[in-house]
């Protein structure tokens, strides 16, 4: 707001207890009251370095207390939660991310349990965390995750959390990301990422991870065809799930197929070649397999560097993606976007300027403004 727009508040309220003082004195103990009635009650948030302590100690309970700081749109909650986060961030960055996504029908939530609980039973902490961009408008599942992998959530090395995005791409960067790296803290060792929903998530959750899993059933043509080729750009690997009974055959042809397709698309890493796999998540085969492959994928990437260069591209394309949505953000709520920007629309659909010069005309006052 300009400050010359508008009388001091302070010299006004100061004339008026100077011409009525009595008056004004009279209201003074009600006005003061009702403030008080009406005054929203200051929260009481923990104690910043002891639930830092605490996370850091592994307490699931403030682990999750602490995400949900994380993923609160309260503005308080938010300073709290980068407080937080930058108290951690030194324990943060030794986990393996694993990006996990899949066909409709593929057995992803059987096959996620099937592996999580595998590397609980080995000894590492696992966290799962599901991420649904569609969630606030469809309601999504991921909700049902715990209800889905009820085993795996029984397991006491194990930590699944849905990840929601309040409905946009956006958020899925900041939530998920944050929320990664208080798992970390907390000592998980691997952290896998579900993509629950279908679309553009897979290259949002591609930019956050180590490694992106695919997971297929048989019949790799008919898949293929409601499949953009640039998803399977983005797998390190393809598992052809269901790989048993009568099914069993098909599915290692299926996988041939895939790394057919494989071959002739561009690495999704550099210096890894991207195969398929089969399994059978149901039967707990060939569930050992792929973790060894990925861990041989963990030591060829850092010992060429380019698994600490890909986290570090990582956080600098995360910055840009935070800025863009700051930028944005504060633009709509500017008063004078508030304001204008419906007439601004009127006018440019009915012809009466174009949108550039709307745009222009919007932008001129944000930045010229000072606010």
């Amino acid at each position: 707001m300009n400050k010359n727009e508008h009388p001091n508040n302070e010299e006004s309220s100061e004339s008026a207890l100077h011409v009525m003082k009595g008056v004004a004195s009279s209201h003074d103990g009600f006005a003061s009251s009702k403030k008080k009635r009406f005054q929203k009650k200051a929260e009481n948030l923990p104690d910043v370095n002891a639930l830092a302590e605490k996370v850091a100690a592994g307490e699931r309970k403030d682990l999750a207390k602490a995400i949900t700081f994380i993923e609160s749109n309260s503005r308080s909650h938010y300073k709290y939660g980068q407080e937080l986060l930058q108290q951690l961030l030194p324990r943060t960055g030794k986990s393996i991310r694993i990006g996990i996504t899949g066909v409709p029908g593929a057995g992803k939530s059987t096959f996620i349990e099937a592996f999580g609980h595998m590397l609980c039973e080995s000894g590492l902490k696992t966290a799962v965390l599901a991420i649904d961009p569609s969630s606030s408008i469809s309601g999504g599942s991921i909700l049902g995750d715990k209800t889905r992998m009820e085993l795996l959530a029984k397991h006491p090395n194990a930590f699944i959390r849905p990840s929601p995005s309040s409905g946009t791409l956006g958020g899925v960067h900041r939530k998920t990301r944050e929320t990664m790296l208080l798992c970390e803290a907390a000592g998980f060792d691997v952290i896998l990422v579900e993509t629950v929903g279908v679309g553009q998530s897979e290259f949002i959750v591609r930019s956050m991870v180590d490694f992106f899993l695919l997971i297929m059933l048989t019949g790799a043509g008919d898949e293929l065809q409601g499949m953009k080729k640039g998803i399977m750009e983005l797998a390190d690997a393809i598992v052809v799930n269901k790989a048993d009974g009568d099914n069993k055959r098909l599915a290692e042809k299926t996988k041939q197929e895939f790394n057919q397709m494989l071959h002739m698309l561009q690495p999704a890493t550099e210096g890894w070649e991207s195969k398929a796999f089969t399994c059978s998540a149901i039967n707990r085969e060939g569930i050992r397999e792929l973790w060894d492959m990925i861990q041989e994928f963990e030591k060829k990437m850092k010992d060429s560097g380019m698994f600490e260069e890909r986290r570090r591209l990582q956080t600098k394309e995360w910055l840009h993606t935070l800025i863009m949505e700051q930028l944005k953000a504060n633009f709509y709520e500017h008063t004078y976007v508030r304001s204008h920007l419906s007439h601004m629309e009127q006018m440019a659909m009915s012809g009466e300027i174009t949108p550039a010069q709307a745009a222009e005309d919007l932008f001129t006052h944000v930045y010229h403004s000072g606010e």
